[in-house]
């Protein structure tokens, strides 16, 4: 339950803390005091979305904290749970569960553990199939609950058999997809033929034939510098050395290095005369280059960075093949099994089928007669249970849907067609009111539920909340007299206006203040008459 609510700078509201007890917690006061902004506060502290415009004027941010006590919750040793959320101007959020900061779509899963808010706007569970499920089997309880275990066991293992036959290309159509991709693949690569280190000498090629004239020009320049002058000048130093190299050693020493130049000038002459003779490319051979390279390029985008990872890749192709190839006789076991899963799923989902038939009827009958007792005397709740032969979900065969029929002759819709918040809300009391004993929702919040009635289906509408409420927590905004009676704990909201700025005030009532607020809203004053219908009431509570 719900033991603390601190809500700050939303709205009106500046700043207000209220406890709150077990049982059927009644919050009344004046029009326009602040009464909705305590179920918005809620709301956005169980992960809505929030609009900017909501933080009090004037202030940078808005400030929700919660704290629940669940005594046997995994997510507190102690049984506390701290739940808060920050919403600044700049639209940045801080969401935080026991300290731990999560995500807004992480705050809003945790929630739905704990709050179910049901108002003129705000239905969203009721209107979701997965739940109307939900309520059935509950609803059924023992009974159903074994089925449907002995049923997951069969659907994990299918599952499982589903996943790995999907992974090791147990479908035919996928399979031979994926053989078909992976032999075109080697095949591409296979018939281009890659040598190591290709692309590297048909890069250099292809640099020499772009170069080719300008490596003409310089190599002939180079030859005709190195045999017009340098070679003869050499030599004929090399012959004046000759004649004196006897004289002294030093230019024996000379000479003989010079002629050491002479020959190497010389082989790099014939170097020089070989690289000419090479320069010989014509565009055929520069065409057939650059089509090798451009082919060495597109296997280079799709399978590797080099020709080397080319080569690995189709290694690893060909592996891949093989080991498709060989899961036939694997996918089958897998496959006949898969085909007695369904067997045993199928009974099972069958058996599950007739419990919730059996019992859609019985709860909807319920919940008709609780709609009665609140004034929808005209509705008609059906509870459908359709068979899927072809499908299996994890709660078996059966897709359910709760129906509605409001007035006589018309035809069922979904409870989303329903314009009138008020018959939703009533529609949910009705619900959780012949689920009481089984829903394990700790809280449940009802804004204005008794928005539209009045009389008899006023009162029912307060002894269903108060039969509710033995099992839940309950928190209710309410305007009737009738409710307000039966509340275990009762809050009044006003509002007062300090340096022209409008405050939201709470306060739990005492006895005596209980009794003349359920006279202020019964006839709207407080006197003799009205005091003595408000004892009556209490009275009625009591008893």
């Amino acid at each position: 339950m719900i033991t603390n609510l601190h809500i700050k700078n939303i709205g009106i509201i500046e700043d207000i803390e209220i406890n709150l007890n077990k049982g059927l917690n009644v919050l009344t006061g004046e029009t326009g005091a602040g009464k909705t902004l305590i179920i918005d506060s809620l709301e956005i502290i169980s992960g809505a979305r929030f609009s900017k415009e909501m933080i009090r004027k004037g202030e940078e941010n808005s400030f929700v904290e919660l704290c629940i006590y669940e005594p046997e919750s995994e997510y507190a040793s102690d049984g506390n749970i701290i739940v808060s959320r920050e919403i600044n101007t700049n639209g940045r959020n801080l969401c935080k569960i026991n300290g731990r900061l999560v995500t807004v779509n992480e705050l809003k899963e945790f929630m739905k553990k704990f709050i179910e808010i049901h108002g003129q706007n705000e239905n969203q569970t009721l209107l979701d199939p997965k739940t109307h499920l939900k309520y059935l089997d509950n609803f059924i309880g023992i009974e159903i609950k074994e089925l449907k275990e002995k049923y997951q066991e069969y659907y994990k293992k299918y599952c499982n058999i589903q996943k790995e036959l999907q992974e090791n290309y147990g479908d035919d159509k996928e399979k031979q997809r994926k053989l078909d991709l992976l032999k075109y693949q080697l095949n591409e690569i296979e018939e281009a033929k890659l040598k190591p280190n290709e692309e590297e000498k048909l890069e250099e090629t292809r640099r020499k034939i772009l170069n080719s004239e300008k490596i003409i020009d310089s190599l002939n320049t180079a030859d005709e510098a190195i045999k017009e002058n340098s070679i003869d000048n050499i030599s004929n130093a090399i012959r004046a050395l000759e004649k004196i190299e006897n004289i002294d050693t030093k230019y024996e020493q000379v000479s003989s290095n010079l002629k050491n130049i002479y020959y190497e000038l010389q082989e790099i002459s014939r170097d020089i005369s070989i690289y000419k003779e090479d320069i010989d490319f014509d565009e055929i051979e520069r065409e057939e280059i650059e089509k090798r390279l451009d082919l060495i390029y597109s296997l280079k985008r799709k399978y590797g960075n080099s020709i080397e990872e080319i080569q690995k890749y189709a290694e690893k192709v060909k592996s891949e093949i093989e080991y498709i190839e060989n899961l036939e006789e694997h996918n089958n076991k897998l496959k006949k099994e898969l085909e007695e899963l369904k067997i045993k799923m199928t009974k099972y989902g069958e058996l599950i089928n007739k419990k919730r038939t059996e019992h859609a009827h019985i709860i909807s009958n319920k919940i008709n007669n609780v709609l009665k007792d609140l004034e929808m005397k005209n509705a008609q709740i059906n509870v459908k249970v359709t068979y899927n032969k072809e499908q299996f979900y994890e709660t078996g065969k059966d897709d359910v849907q709760f129906l509605i029929k409001t007035n006589i002759g018309e035809d069922e819709h979904s409870l989303d067609k329903i314009a009138s918040g008020g018959e939703m809300s009533r529609i949910m009391l009705a619900i959780k009111k012949v689920l009481a004993d089984t829903d394990k929702m700790p809280i449940l919040i009802f804004d204005e539920i008794d928005t539209g009635i009045s009389g008899k289906a006023a009162k029912s509408v307060a002894n269903k909340l108060k039969d509710i409420s033995n099992n839940h927590q309950v928190l209710c905004v309410s305007h009737l007299a009738s409710i307000a009676a039966m509340a275990d704990h009762n809050y009044f909201i006003s509002k007062k206006i300090n340096n022209n700025r409008t405050h939201t005030n709470i306060k739990l009532l005492n006895e005596e203040e209980v009794i003349k607020e359920i006279a202020r809203i019964s006839a709207g004053e407080i006197n003799e008459t009205t005091l003595k219908y408000a004892n009556e009431l209490r009275n009625k509570k009591a008893s």
